[in-house]
């Protein structure tokens, strides 16, 4: 599959980079980001060093460029010997549909990381297929990195890496987010999204619900989770729930730590103040 480089930028002794391509599933030219730590560049790195993978995903409006500009994680990512991948949120282009109403959390920058069903979106907006497969053997086959993935994300992409990393327990080793929309099926923002991706049948919904998926894990098959959420955030009531997933934790003993912050909001400001202890979970269970 061929990549085109677009920008290079050297950060922490690492290099943080931009590439396009064209993608089959999504069937348009893609863009993410990727950071590599200067484990792979030092003087002592050896010619076959790999590192493990964080795969971030973004919330609604975002590109691949909101976390690896605002998040400050390259330190840490430097640090710990840890690569990050950010795709973009949604498909893009030309012929790529978009929200006739040109609301924000529907269409361009808004995917919800679902397989869609339903017209006009199903040929493009395959943002679960990207994410869990095509992407993670684009960044395998072309960059030195393990098969160690580790998953987080912040509110719309917060749901993204919920719900997928509980449909793919072996395909990770731990999922965090922020501010993420924990139970999609009950929310605005969820069930606009899903009706139009997914059709009206809500048992498809169910899919990518994460307090769902949750409440039916095996429990020989379960990630841990961390989940960090500001309680001046203003979507929280409405849209994140957080009390629904800890809820569904609680009943069925999930290994999920909730974390609420007073007087942060939804922002990066808010991301970039935990971001280093998300690094340091992820890499307690990817090195153990």
């Amino acid at each position: 599959m061929d990549m085109k480089e677009i920008s290079a930028n050297r950060s922490f002794e690492g290099w943080h980079k931009q590439f396009e391509h064209q993608s089959e599933c999504l069937q348009c030219n893609m863009r993410f980001a990727i950071y590599l730590p200067p484990q792979l560049f030092s003087a002592l790195a050896e010619s076959t060093a790999k590192v493990p993978v964080l795969y971030w995903l973004s919330g609604l409006t975002c590109t691949d460029e909101n976390f690896m500009q605002k998040a400050g994680a390259q330190r840490m990512a430097a640090e710990l010997g840890i690569a990050i991948v950010a795709p973009d949120t949604s498909p893009r282009g030309e012929g790529v549909p978009d929200d006739p109403q040109g609301s924000y959390d529907l269409g361009l920058g808004a995917g919800f990381y679902v397989n869609a069903t339903q017209p006009p979106w199903q040929t493009h907006y395959k943002m679960y297929d990207y994410v869990v497969h095509e992407l993670p053997d684009l960044i395998e086959q072309h960059f030195p990195v393990t098969r160690q993935r580790a998953l987080a994300g912040h509110s719309m992409g917060g749901h993204g890496a919920l719900s997928i990393g509980l449909k793919h327990p072996e395909r990770y080793t731990s999922i965090s987010a922020f501010s993420p929309i924990t139970n999609p099926l009950q929310c605005p923002w969820g069930r606009k999204a899903f009706r139009a991706y997914l059709g009206d049948d809500e048992k498809q919904w169910a899919m990518y619900d994460s307090c769902s998926l949750m409440a039916n894990s095996h429990p020989d098959q379960r990630l841990t989770i961390l989940i960090d959420q500001g309680e001046n955030d203003p979507f929280l009531e409405e849209q994140l729930k957080p009390e629904a997933i800890q809820k569904v934790a609680r009943e069925c003993d999930y290994p999920l730590v909730l974390r609420r912050h007073e007087g942060y909001d939804h922002s990066y400001y808010f991301i970039a103040s935990f971001i280093d202890d998300h690094f340091r979970f992820h890499a307690k269970h990817i090195f153990g």
